[in-house]
């Protein structure tokens, strides 16, 4: 490996003549506009912007399956590099260069003539034109000391200075002063000395991969499933990008409750009896996950299907994502007769709603998920009794008791009581009080957490504070439009206001508080601390028999 150093200038030629390209195993544009715009500014001052990697191209292909960095030709010259790391840095110099972002536009702010600062602005159409307007008009730009970064390309010798004759406004002298400004920062970026390690071609894969890992500079730093892309590509030639990119297009439900690169690591790991974590990805043999990917997509689709049956439809409500990966792997390699599904069913369901409403995941998660996952494949295989199952076991994994439930915080928190209890209310369509629309995958987007005691309410009539406004017993999910007409109401008297509107009357109020497990005359009766203790007996009683597996 050989360290060198390149002008700005001649990394725009490699990239316009597409001499160089990138690795497809590296992750998309991952730079924001103010780490961009930081990155440019440290050029136009001539500051360090740390080093890329380069492996040589020797023969008529390069080693790993590639691509062009965006916006640049599709067409070109014979390819002799490959980029393994710095994609972020050039990919931003050549398109704020080449004005290629469609919502952004970058700017040197020329205020402080010692310090020029590169700024980047939101860009927008409407009627067949760009907005701001004042960026496509050059005495605009000069009048704010602002220069489009556009100007400073090598490769244009000529759109700066019709920029900078139109900005003088005739003023040949002021012309001049503007020409010699931009002609500074030209120079500057053109003589720009990127500097680069480079593995000459030959190198093997394995030692290019194990290089890209190892010397990964950018910002944003790699995952474990960006070194995973990496390494099975180099095994095998497929992509994963592409193959993730086939689950998001065939199960897009999936991505409602997880990023699908990790969960799909997780769930493979299971698949080849390993931890689901990163010291399980890292040992997985990664020709059996082109082989088991045929299994992900099933066990995928049976999942968001069960997960929708049991009334969970996106992350937001979901107690621990860590579940979605054991349910997956299990469904992947269920038996297909109806009989045996059916059972299945059943034991997943124990399995999913103990796992919400006990302890077992909230510590060493990873080692717990893969121990319950093989008792339960040696359950479906009837090779061992659900007794053997870690997470069944209701000695050291009580279900939660009354005191437990009353003192459960408000689910919008990342609690996994709490969503599991708001789960719980959900379980029955949870209609809106007001208008009767069940939730759905569809709304629940749309409602709102809603006191059933308001806040205000409590605060004049509790003196224990003990008994708790902010309880998930004592939330319901609402259309906003009934949060609002509910407002700080005390019980009695929106439930009453409820009933006169409804054509149904008192009955229909009652059926659809019904529906969040919420007994109306409970209610009604205005008694905080007599409400969380029934309803902490009757959601108690629930969550043994969805425990126990049934609906």
């Amino acid at each position: 490996m050989e360290a060198r150093q390149r002008p700005i200038k001649d990394w725009l030629t490699k990239i316009r003549t597409r001499q160089i390209l990138l690795p497809r195993f590296q992750r998309f544009e991952a730079w924001g506009s103010s780490t961009a715009a930081d990155f440019l500014t440290s050029v136009v001052r001539d500051l360090p912007v740390g080093t890329t990697l380069i492996l040589g191209v020797g023969g008529e292909r390069p080693p790993f399956i590639s691509r062009e960095i965006v916006g640049a030709p599709e067409k070109g010259e014979r390819v002799n590099e490959l980029l393994l790391d710095g994609q972020q840095r050039l990919t931003v110099l050549w398109r704020a260069l080449t004005d290629n972002y469609p919502d952004k536009a970058y700017l040197v702010d020329i205020k402080d003539k010692k310090n020029p600062e590169v700024i980047a602005v939101t860009r927008w159409k409407k009627n067949d034109k760009k907005f701001p307007l004042w960026i496509g008009q050059s005495k605009e730009c000069w009048k704010k000391q602002l220069i489009p970064f556009k100007l400073l390309n090598p490769d244009d010798e000529s759109t700066y200075k019709e920029w900078a004759d139109i900005a003088a406004d005739d003023d040949i002298a002021l012309a001049r002063k503007i020409d010699d400004v931009i002609r500074s920062l030209r120079d500057k970026v053109a003589s720009f000395n990127l500097p680069f390690l480079y593995l000459p071609s030959g190198t093997s894969k394995d030692v290019a991969i194990e290089v890209f890992v190892k010397l990964n500079t950018t910002l944003v730093r790699l995952t474990a499933f960006d070194i995973i892309v990496a390494q099975l590509e180099a095994a095998t030639g497929q992509s994963l990008h592409d193959l993730v990119a086939t689950l998001d297009s065939s199960i897009p439900e999936i991505t409602y409750y997880t990023e699908p690169s990790n969960f799909v690591l997780s769930v493979e790991a299971l698949l080849q009896d390993k931890v689901p974590n990163q010291r399980g990805y890292f040992s997985l043999d990664l020709e059996k996950i082109t082989e088991d990917w045929p299994k992900i997509v099933e066990g995928t689709k049976e999942l968001t299907q069960f997960l929708k049956e049991e009334k969970i439809f996106d992350r937001d409500r979901l107690p621990i994502e860590s579940i979605l990966a054991p349910l997956a792997a299990l469904w992947a390699e269920a038996p297909k007769s109806p009989d045996e599904r059916g059972n299945i069913r059943i034991l997943l369901r124990k399995y999913l709603w103990r796992s919400l409403f006990t302890e077992r995941y909230d510590r060493a998660v990873p080692t717990a998920i893969l121990q319950d996952y093989r008792s339960l494949k040696r359950v479906i295989e009837s090779k061992a009794d659900e007794a053997t199952v870690p997470c069944f076991d209701e000695n050291k994994y009580p279900l939660p008791g009354k005191e437990l439930l009353i003192q459960s915080r408000w689910p919008k928190y990342r609690d996994r009581l709490a969503r599991a209890i708001l789960l719980l209310s959900m379980r029955g369509g949870a209609e809106d009080i007001a208008d009767g629309s069940p939730l759905s995958r569809n709304n629940i987007t749309q409602r709102e957490y809603h006191h059933l005691y308001p806040v205000a309410f409590l605060k004049e009539r509790i003196k224990d504070q003990n008994m708790y406004s902010y309880s998930a017993l004592n939330c319901v999910l609402v259309t906003w439009r009934t949060n609002r007409k509910i407002s700080a109401k005390e019980p009695i008297k929106y439930l009453l206001e409820r009933c006169e509107a409804s054509t149904l009357g008192k009955e229909e109020i009652r059926r659809r508080l019904k529906t969040h497990s919420i007994d109306f005359n409970l209610l009604a009766e205005g008694d905080y601390g007599k409400f969380l203790e029934e309803r902490a007996k009757s959601c108690a009683l629930a969550i043994k028999s969805l425990c126990d597996g049934n609906t």
